[in-house]
């Protein structure tokens, strides 16, 4: 079948059985055009949480398809390529969690949505890139000891943005991590008129020569409003579609082709196609756990608006 015909299969389902797809912004292209909504890991929570669809396809990676579950646990939610992991959420499970919260028992847990469900129902509350510097200055003004979980660098950057002290895991994400310093000024050196905006998830020496820091929606938000009319871009580089899209005059550069995501692009039009039409690939989680986890990201929610 060719694309057009996927489309239009795709679209034919979707009103045949009241189903609605959301794709991260990291998904290839074509995956993001033919998605109902697309947006960052706390747009789509708050979709998940709220349509009125009895089937919920989720373009993504395995642990945003688990919070879709988590938050619509009436809905059926189907997940088109089971493969597709997030590295980050594999650097901490509810073993290891539940060993910190043994010998700090008052400490308050902060668990990024990049991460698995039983982290998150051991955890007191969940928050995105978009909403953690906004929630852990809420949490930090209760005085308790605080562990910010997986992701090292976010935890770092907003302890010194907002002049913070509290326990940090040690996961990270393998895209972002690995960026060097040395590489944005050299890039910055190629294209002397541009901006260089980037994503918490990389190192403060990194982060530190960024114009602007910010999500994965953020980042689209401020390219979109700033005067500059070229950028470079320090995140997954799917991002850039919609960039481009609602910037046609605009033009961008990634900072490295090493800032694709493998897991992220394993989803192709194909495979959203053969999972709606066979309704395979279930989410089917404990309900304990659901029950659990829940709670995580309903506080998430209610902090958000």
């Amino acid at each position: 079948m060719t694309n057009q015909e996927m489309f239009d299969e795709l679209n034919r389902f979707k009103k045949e059985k009241n189903a609605v797809i959301l794709a991260h912004y990291y998904q290839r292209d074509e995956v993001q055009e033919i998605a109902d909504y697309v947006g960052d890991s706390l747009a789509l929570s708050q979709i998940a949480a709220s349509t009125n669809a009895d089937i919920i396809v989720f373009c993504g990676v395995h642990f945003m398809a688990e919070t879709a579950k988590i938050l619509s646990p009436t809905k059926k939610v189907l997940f088109p390529v089971m493969e597709a992991g997030c590295s980050m959420a594999n650097m901490i499970d509810e073993i290891k969690l539940q060993e910190y919260k043994d010998k700090n028992p008052d400490a308050i847990v902060m668990a990024y949505v990049n991460s698995t469900a039983k982290v998150k129902a051991l955890a007191d509350v969940c928050v995105t890139s978009s909403n953690a510097v906004k929630i852990i200055k809420h949490y930090a003004k209760e005085g308790r000891p605080m562990l910010y979980c997986p992701d090292q660098n976010l935890g770092k950057y907003t302890m010194k943005l907002e002049g913070l002290k509290f326990d940090v895991w040690t996961g990270f994400c393998c895209i972002h991590h690995n960026l060097k310093p040395e590489l944005v000024d050299q890039k910055r050196k190629e294209y002397p008129n541009a901006e260089f905006v980037a994503h918490p998830e990389c190192q403060l020496n990194v982060l530190e020569k960024a114009d602007y820091v910010g999500s994965t929606k953020q980042l689209i938000e401020y390219v979109t409003k700033s005067k500059c009319n070229e950028f470079i871009i320090g995140t997954e580089m799917g991002v850039i579609y919609e960039m481009q899209k609602r910037n046609p005059n605009k033009v961008f550069h990634i900072l490295t082709e090493k800032l694709k995501c493998y897991d992220m692009k394993l989803t192709q039009l194909e495979d959203v196609y053969n999972c709606l039409k066979d309704e395979i690939n279930e989410i089917v989680l404990d309900e304990e756990i659901m029950n659990k986890a829940r709670k995580s990201l309903d506080n998430m929610l209610k902090l958000s608006n």
